[in-house]
């Protein structure tokens, strides 16, 4: 008996399991929209690379999750094992252990997403109505003497306001409606109390807050109820909800909004805090100006006190004067006897120099300083014309034929005495004067050439 063969007859498509989990991954992420879902968070961890796993469940089911840091650094909030949370995630496969997973992108507490956009509906629905037109948002009085405000009676609000108040406008009057600020049926006791403050017609202005909390803790001010009874109060509103990074329906409906009831009592008490503080310039300034008009008059008084003198000291100071003009004319006396002398003496020296004798002295010895001078002045002039005359002489000499002469030339000269300058002027038996520097002689000329 043959044994049958257990090869195939044609060739079989074989995966291996790396294959296989990447093939899946892509199908799942290729076919599967980004999705939102909720659960309880279990097995949460943190590893060094900061990336985050836990594990997203119900009653029945649980499913892997994997949340990366680039994504979990923008989470509000701190997850941990037990917390209801919302996440949008995209289902994928970790191939390494063929484990399905979730990759989540976004992660918020349950119950809040829907809370928001519930919050948004409300205010495009509020907005395009015109509740939050700055149009229709009236300014604040000037300096309000009664205030209303709707918050909770044992919250910090209350006392951080009636604080803030009292040091900045100790004037005016503070009246409370109490009101829960969160829970059940609060937006509806909020929403009354506005109401009746603003028929009430005892205030001015009207602070409606609370201080900080979650959203679910702020809603009341969320709820449209509160938003049109702020939008219908006849008197100016301010809204103090929460933080500064909190921002409620009912601030937006108000006339004004605070960032927090602190804040709203200092807004509401600003002119007043600047009334007060110009009133305390005004008492400086009146301060000063007080002290220094007495510490002027005290100037004059002792100015005054100082001019009074008793008589004695008059008469002795009229003395004295007496006494310094007494001494000032015996100086003027002697000062006009020493001039007088003065001019005596040099009338007496120029009468001195004017007698006869004395003169004719005088000139006799001018005129032989004189002449001296002259004789002096003529013999400097005729050295100075001789050795000009010498100079002229020997240039003259320099130019004369006389000179060429003595260096062994002769003149040649016609009978009429002229210098013979060209040999074409000459005939042959002509009869020349020679002029040597030493004499002269006659010569005949025998050839011409």
């Amino acid at each position: 008996m043959q044994p049958s063969s257990t090869a195939p007859n044609t060739k079989r498509s074989v995966l291996s399991v790396s294959d296989l989990n990447r093939e899946v991954k892509h199908l799942l992420e290729g076919s599967v929209p980004l999705l939102w879902i909720s659960g309880e968070i279990s097995n949460f961890t943190v590893p060094s690379s900061g990336h985050w796993y836990f594990s997203l469940k119900d009653a029945r089911a649980q499913v892997r999750c994997a949340m990366f840091r680039g994504r979990n650094r923008s989470v509000a909030f701190p997850p941990k094992n037990g917390r209801e949370v919302l996440i949008r995630a995209r289902v994928s496969l970790y191939e390494g252990r063929g484990e399905f997973q979730l990759i989540v992108e976004h992660m918020e507490e349950a119950g809040f997403g829907a809370l928001m956009r519930q919050l948004e509906q409300l205010k495009a629905k509020l907005q395009a109505e015109g509740l939050f037109d700055s149009a229709r948002k009236r300014a604040l009085p000037y300096l309000p003497t009664n205030i209303g405000i709707i918050t909770s009676p044992t919250g910090a609000a209350i006392r951080d306001m009636i604080h803030v108040l009292g040091r900045r406008h100790p004037g005016a009057q503070i009246e409370l409606w109490p009101v829960a600020v969160q829970g059940q049926g609060a937006a509806q006791q909020i929403a009354a109390a506005i109401e009746k403050a603003g028929r009430s017609g005892r205030h001015d202005l009207l602070i409606v807050g609370r201080g900080g909390g979650s959203l679910e803790d702020l809603w009341p001010f969320n709820e449209e109820v509160v938003a049109r009874a702020l939008a219908a109060c006849p008197i100016p509103t301010i809204s103090a909800v929460g933080h500064e990074t909190d921002t409620t329906v009912s601030d937006l409906a108000a006339d004004v909004r605070a960032p927090t009831p602190s804040a709203a009592a200092e807004i509401a008490s600003a002119n007043a805090a600047e009334l007060f503080q110009r009133l305390e310039n005004s008492k400086l300034r009146l301060y000063r100006a007080t002290q220094q008009q007495m510490r002027h008059l005290q100037q004059q008084v002792m100015l005054r006190r100082n001019q009074l003198r008793h008589p004695r000291e008059q008469l002795q100071n009229r003395t004295q004067r007496l006494d310094h003009l007494e001494m000032r004319l015996f100086a003027a006396g002697q000062q006009q006897i020493q001039q007088r002398r003065s001019q005596l003496t040099v009338a007496h020296r120029a009468f001195t120099h004017c007698q006869p004798q004395r003169r004719l002295q005088e000139k006799h010895e001018q005129l032989r300083m004189a002449q001296n001078g002259l004789q002096r002045a003529m013999k400097h002039l005729l050295q100075r014309n001789t050795d000009r005359l010498n100079q002229q002489a020997q240039l003259l000499n320099n130019v004369s034929p006389l000179a060429v002469l003595q260096r062994g030339y002769a003149i040649a000269k016609d009978s009429q005495g002229r210098a013979l300058k060209d040999s074409r002027t000459l005939t042959v038996d002509q009869e020349i004067q020679v002029q040597l520097a030493q004499g002269h002689f006659s010569a005949r000329i025998e050839s011409i050439d």
